[in-house]
């Protein structure tokens, strides 16, 4: 499956050649989340932003960090044969976590954005299961769809994030494939049993928000065995969503990483 992408890259025709990276979001998220730090990397490197199945502008199918590590390799392919450097938030590190592990010679260096390589992730989401069956009105405007939601979503940051997933004015509805997505939300809350000796020996950056359950001290075992070349940094103050909480942490813990293992003689 081809991804929609928001492509960015260098202005000057002279920049140097240094690898793609890939940008991955989060649940009921899309491409332009996280384009904070697209923007300050796409100064010196050409990067897609991609919108993961049943979101944003991409196709709609059933869902497994299997079928999405695909669509993402395929996407990739799209554009490019040069490994990249992907970074994944939440669903988004999960279906970056598996497209290495699967794929591991299409990823040159891994960022996994608050989550970790195991069952968890997105209880706090607080959507209900029959959101997918949702009486809209003839027409429907931002305040409207904030009303019509707020009796189901109480939590006004998730709430606000599935008013982007509407399509809004005459004959408005949902512009994601959220029947899909609530169908496939047991497989992605949970990490699938993967074939013994699976490894990426890539270089791995962990970042995980300082308020947030999703990577505990429990699961590092299970990510050294996986990513046996880990590093993990804690953002103060921030909670899940990282990138949103502390963006300029964020984006310099990114950077870092980003230059670190772009050299071309860099161990892959």
């Amino acid at each position: 499956m081809l991804l929609n992408v928001i492509e960015r890259g260098p202005e000057t025709p002279d920049a140097p050649h240094l690898p793609p990276i890939i940008l991955l979001h989060g649940l009921f998220g899309r491409a332009r989340n996280l384009g904070f730090v697209q923007r300050r990397l796409a100064a010196t490197h050409r990067t897609f932003a991609m919108d993961l199945r049943n979101h944003g502008a991409s196709p709609h199918g059933p869902m497994s960090y299997e079928a999405m590590a695909d669509d993402v390799r395929e996407t990739l392919a799209h554009y490019t044969s040069e490994p990249a450097i992907v970074l994944g938030h939440s669903m988004g590190g999960k279906t970056a976590m598996m497209l290495a592990l699967r794929h591991p010679e299409q990823v040159r260096a891994l960022i996994v954005a608050d989550i970790a390589p195991a069952e968890g992730g997105f209880t706090r989401m607080d959507v209900p299961p029959d959101l997918a069956n949702l009486h809209f009105p003839a027409e429907l405007d931002r305040k409207g769809a904030e009303t019509l939601l707020r009796p189901l979503i109480p939590n006004e940051a998730v709430r606000q994030m599935m008013v982007q997933n509407m399509t809004l004015g005459e004959n408005p509805g949902w512009a994601i494939g959220l029947p899909d997505i609530m169908h496939s939300l047991p497989a992605i809350m949970d990490w699938p049993t993967l074939p013994a000796g699976t490894v990426y020996n890539g270089p791995t950056l962990f970042l995980k928000g300082e308020l947030s359950p999703y990577i505990q001290p429990h699961n590092f075992a299970g990510m050294r065995a996986l990513f046996p070349h880990y590093t993990l940094e804690t953002i103060g103050s921030a909670g899940h969503w990282v990138h949103a909480d502390a963006p300029l942490r964020f984006a310099q813990l990114v950077e870092d990483f980003v230059s670190k293992h772009s050299a071309l003689n860099a161990a892959h």
